[in-house]
């Protein structure tokens, strides 16, 4: 046996001390605030202290360019073309108005109509409203994360330093932490589930279930330094509804379920998230489906409409985009959620992307990448609304039903609203978006049915 010199001996010692007194720091200041829903506000503090260091960051940028005669880079936040809400049949009046004189009701095809189509590919082509809903979010002002910003060169030696120096802390320091808690969230996560799941069915399975995952859930969320504003609490989703939300991120999950008690619906895994996913459903009535069960329309239909008729189970937790959206709008509903006949529970969900980019660019980056660029970011900084339950008026079709709570959600989260349908991120436009304009012009060219008779 080796005995230790003096010098290793002591290296020993302050190692142990440092790694208790950092567990009782992480489990103190952490995990029980979480456990019990309390805050120190010591995120609020980090993130002030952030914003003020950003704030001199981007002057010191732009005091730096000027100084070299360097253009500053400014993110077109509304698109770099302007375009005015108007309809086709409009547009292409306006057109013949100002280049011929024949009546604007005449139903003929004219020369200067090709200019109208010309001039929206064109467009299209150069400021896509669609596909740039799938790449991250431009900021104005820099984060001291060199990938969110165009401007970052070399101004000074200490802009340069400051930047080393959050390199440092946010690898070196955060990382660490937020990989042991997220560590800590998901182990309790798998155990506590498991071991509830034993209980029998009633009332004490329901609350100690309850309490775990919300335990869990807020744990993870402080894995992510997770800052969330939650808004109108009292229009929270109730058992035998639906909750819809708008999806930036595979952590809008996390978000909203540490607010909230949820039944998931979902795909089921194998891996870590298919142990997950067993575990939880032995504790809670999650809705899971096998990979050849989803495409089956009317079986998955089926299976909701079976959980939101029993008013006892959970709100089901549905993101109807059906793929990730950068958090500038929100786009096409799918309508299968929307035909149940269930109460609509809507959340709108804003992220701050200052602090850190919560969009998941599935097409760009695997979850691994990702998880890790979120837990080298400062901090994810969100706000939650809660909108008034929704119901399916008589005259409405699922269709209209879910444009209206889309439309709802947009607005409370002041978001683009968008009509596209999210799965054009990787599939080409359908032929019935094509057919729709075809018939619009035709009909402007052709007439009506009097404007035929007439002539």
């Amino acid at each position: 046996m080796f005995l230790l010199l003096p010098f290793d001996s002591l290296v020993v010692n302050l190692l142990g001390i440092s790694i208790t007194v950092l567990f009782t720091l992480l489990l103190v200041f952490i995990i029980v605030p979480a456990i019990f829903g309390v805050s120190f506000g010591i995120r609020k503090v980090y993130m002030k202290t952030l914003l003020k260091i950003f704030q001199w960051a981007t002057l010191r940028i732009e005091r730096g360019a000027k100084e070299k005669n360097h253009p500053l880079y400014k993110p077109y936040v509304n698109g770099i073309i302007a375009k005015e809400p108007t309809s086709l049949e409009e547009e292409i009046k306006e057109l013949r108005r100002s280049g011929s004189g024949k009546a604007l009701d005449t139903p003929e095809f004219e020369l200067s109509d090709i200019f109208y189509f010309c001039r929206k590919g064109i467009e299209t082509i150069m400021d896509d409203e669609v596909t740039k809903r799938f790449s991250a979010e431009e900021l104005e002002s820099w984060n001291l994360l060199s990938r969110t910003n165009y401007n970052f060169q070399y101004i000074s030696l200490r802009l340069t330093v400051l930047w080393g120096l959050g390199v440092l802390i946010r690898y070196c320091f955060l990382l660490p932490l937020r990989i042991a808690l997220a560590f800590t969230g998901i182990s309790l996560l798998v155990t506590g589930t498991t071991v509830v799941g034993y209980l029998p069915n009633g009332r004490c399975k329901d609350f100690l279930s309850k309490h775990v995952h919300l335990m869990c859930y807020r744990i993870c969320v402080r894995a992510l330094t997770a800052i969330i504003t939650y808004h109108d609490r009292g229009n929270r989703p109730r058992n035998g509804g639906i909750c819809v939300a708008n999806h930036t991120s595979p952590i809008d999950v996390i978000i909203l379920a540490s607010d909230g008690y949820y039944a998931m619906v979902g795909q089921i895994h194998g891996g870590l998230m298919g142990v997950i996913q067993r575990a939880m459903v032995k504790a809670c009535p999650h809705v899971w489906f096998e990979r050849s069960e989803v495409k089956d329309r009317h079986l998955v239909a089926r299976r909701l409409t079976e959980h939101v008729q029993d008013k006892s189970k959970l709100p089901i937790l549905i993101f109807p985009e059906g793929t990730c959206i950068n958090n500038t709008s929100v786009m096409m509903f799918k309508k299968g959620s929307f035909e149940i006949g269930a109460t609509v529970y809507p959340v709108a969900i804003k992220y701050d992307p200052q602090f850190g980019d919560a969009f998941w660019n599935s097409s760009k980056y695997g979850m691994v990448t990702y998880l890790l660029r979120m837990m080298t970011s400062w901090a994810i900084v969100c706000s939650v609304w809660y909108l008034p339950p929704m119901t399916r008026q008589p005259e409405e079709d699922a269709v209209q039903f879910a444009n209206r709570v889309k439309s709802a959600i947009a607005r409370q989260g002041g978001l683009v609203d968008l009509l596209w349908d999210g799965g054009l991120k990787r599939e080409k436009v359908k032929d019935a978006f094509k057919e729709e304009q075809q018939k619009l012009y035709s009909k402007m060219i052709v007439g009506s049915h009097e404007d035929r008779s007439r002539s």
